[in-house]
């Protein structure tokens, strides 16, 4: 018992330092009651031959409700036998209320996955069922299939979307000030002297969460640090987050102070969004979630998109991808076979295809085609040349997480109270306390 309490206050612990970087995330700890500890299952009580199966799907995007409705109705109508009820929470509350379901083994049969780490640890405590036989994941590369694999390498879990941090701008204010689209880290910066100096604040950048931080550095580190080749050696060990690339990265997300509103480390994002739709900021940095935002705020000028900098001037710049959130199958749910089918469902291009025009996503599943202009072009670069999104991808774990020490510890830069080198050696400190390198 003591055993179980452990993991279960572990878990809790792990699921919400990753909770930031998804879709519907904050940086915030939660606060929410814990749900009821045997709340209503969704497969406990057999049913009666003939009454259709009904599977409890658990999500924390409230706000996808209506699309999901659309989605479920599809799959209704050449599953009759099966009904799916779509139970979406509060981002903030949800990692409280998954795990007491999967504690007490009931109320929830397919459950959406925060990916990387905080899949890994629910398929290694043995709460959800294998999926690598599903039908259809052939159809979806490998490495969006890592942000839901076990220890054991198997896959729990079906990659719902794709994410890209990038910086969005206002074309109107580039073309109205000849503002050509930079290039280069060297580009960028005379760009935003250039917006500063007729009185634009060249990036709507929030700092109160501090995973904001963390996302803009995912999109401006790259080409400081080396972007994959660094990861790589990262991962084996080789070089460390002390490495003078890496903490040029850091130098520039301290250069780039001048640029941000003022008290920005003080400001909510929809704030720094407030700043961007009234043209007050010509760009904001933010993931490829933001564009069904954009739309539903139906804002008044075009916005597209920068992926990050070249290296040097001509060479292609790497956009930061990553899997944000997947869907398993609890391993406590009655009904295997026809959770089985919901999956595999959620795997076909056929879905891939109605969540991308509904929700506005790139979808992991080869062949399918984004209708947005903007998402064809992330989707297009994905395929061509990205780079992960480093600290998320490889370096959630710890208490506090990496991920977390290095985004608290911008917030403590920005605040003058640590020196980009500092960030940098805490940021290995606490790598150094769990990170085994790759052999």
């Amino acid at each position: 018992m003591k055993r179980n309490k452990l993991f279960f206050g572990t878990m809790l612990v792990l699921l919400s330092s990753i909770v930031s970087a998804c879709s519907g995330g904050s940086a915030t700890n939660t606060t929410a009651k814990p749900a009821d500890p045997k709340p209503a299952a969704g497969g406990e009580v057999a049913k009666p031959k003939g009454d259709p199966v009904k599977l409890v799907m658990y999500s924390w995007r409230p706000e996808d409700k209506d699309g999901y409705a659309k989605f479920i109705a599809e799959f209704e109508k050449d599953n009759p036998d099966i009904k799916v009820e779509f139970k979406p929470f509060k981002a903030t509350e949800y990692n409280t209320i998954l795990a007491n379901s999967l504690q007490s083994g009931t109320g929830v049969d397919i459950l959406q996955l925060r990916p990387y780490d905080g899949a890994k640890a629910l398929a290694d405590a043995n709460y959800l069922t294998p999926v690598d036989k599903v039908k259809g994941i052939e159809n979806i590369p490998d490495s969006y299939l890592d942000a839901a694999r076990g220890a054991d390498k198997k896959v729990y879990g079906i990659p719902l979307m794709l994410n890209n941090a990038v910086i969005f701008y206002n074309k109107k204010i580039f073309d109205d000030n000849g503002l050509q689209v930079p290039e280069t880290w060297e580009e960028f910066v005379k760009t935003c002297e250039a917006l500063k100096a007729k009185n634009i604040i060249p990036i709507a950048q929030s700092g109160k969460a501090a995973y904001l931080l963390s996302t803009t550095h995912t999109v401006i580190g790259p080409s400081a640090y080396g972007g994959n080749e660094y990861l790589q050696s990262l991962l084996k060990g080789s070089t460390n987050f002390k490495d003078a690339k890496f903490v040029e990265s850091i130098k520039r997300m301290k250069q780039l102070e001048t640029f941000f509103p003022k008290d920005f480390i003080a400001i909510e994002d929809k704030d720094a969004q407030g700043l961007f739709y009234t043209s007050k900021a010509a760009m904001y940095i933010n993931g490829s979630q933001r564009l069904e935002t954009f739309e539903a705020n139906k804002v008044a000028f075009p916005i597209e998109f920068m992926p990050g900098f070249s290296a040097k001037k001509g060479e292609p710049a790497q956009i930061a991808a990553w899997v944000d959130g997947s869907y398993g199958i609890a391993k406590s749910s009655k009904y295997q076979e026809q959770a089985t089918k919901f999956i595999e469902f959620l795997a076909s291009k056929k879905f891939g295809q109605m969540f991308s025009d509904e929700l506005t996503r790139v979808s992991p599943i080869k062949g399918v085609e984004p209708k947005h202009p903007q998402l064809k072009k992330m989707a297009a670069l994905n395929e061509k040349n990205s780079t992960p999104y480093l600290l998320l991808t490889g370096f959630s774990q710890g208490t506090p997480t990496t991920k977390t020490t290095f985004e608290d510890s911008l917030q403590g830069m920005y605040i003058g109270k640590l020196t980009p080198e500092k960030v940098a050696e805490d940021t290995q400190a606490s790598a150094d306390k769990w990170f085994k390198p790759q052999k």
